[in-house]
């Protein structure tokens, strides 16, 4: 009996170590998740939960963004780009304007449509050089944003009605824009 009772306890403890490892290993991979970068110049947030615009390292698997800033002269490798400013509910979505229409970028804004990059808050009143917003302390851990998909879907066509034209008569596909479902990383159902 004393031996059966013996054996209940290391079997109690034992589970309670294990259970107590996956806790502490779900609790350390919660509290260092990083779902968003900060891109200089304007502070904005880049979104390392997307798949398509943040792409694993081959070697390290961490997600690393497409770009390392944001500029006027960026270009986007892949577009609609995602940025976030905390201090807003909608994430902006971010285009390259083609060079036979001037080049630079255009953001797709849901009450105004499609302006140049950047918005006139993130611009130094007097300088016009970059004016970074302030950033809330945790902001990589932050949660990814809502993303409505009609938005994109509205944007991209937007986008495809004002900027129809690659250059040198070469027609922008609408194919050549992600989707809501491949910024999320979801494959197609079909």
């Amino acid at each position: 009996m004393f031996i059966k009772k013996r054996l209940f306890q290391w079997e109690i403890t034992f589970i309670i170590i294990i259970f107590a490892a996956i806790l502490l290993l779900i609790g350390v991979n919660s509290a260092t998740a990083q779902y968003w970068q900060a891109l200089p110049p304007y502070n904005l947030l880049w979104p390392l939960w997307s798949p398509a615009l943040s792409p694993p390292d081959p070697v390290t698997g961490v997600p690393t963004p497409l770009v390392s800033a944001l500029t006027i002269g960026t270009i986007l490798p892949a577009q609609p780009a995602l940025l976030w400013d905390p201090s807003y509910t909608l994430p902006y979505l971010l285009y390259n304007i083609p060079r036979a229409y001037g080049g630079g970028m255009t953001y797709f804004d849901p009450y105004f449509g499609l302006n140049p990059w950047p918005p006139s808050y993130l611009l130094d009143p007097v300088t016009g050089s970059p004016d970074p917003i302030t950033l809330p302390s945790g902001f990589a851990a932050l949660s990814p944003t809502s993303l409505l998909d009609t938005s994109v879907y509205y944007a991209n066509l937007l986008y495809i009605s004002q900027y129809p034209y690659l250059g040198l008569g070469v027609l922008n596909p609408i194919t050549s824009l992600l989707t809501p479902g491949e910024i999320w990383g979801l494959t197609p159902l079909i």
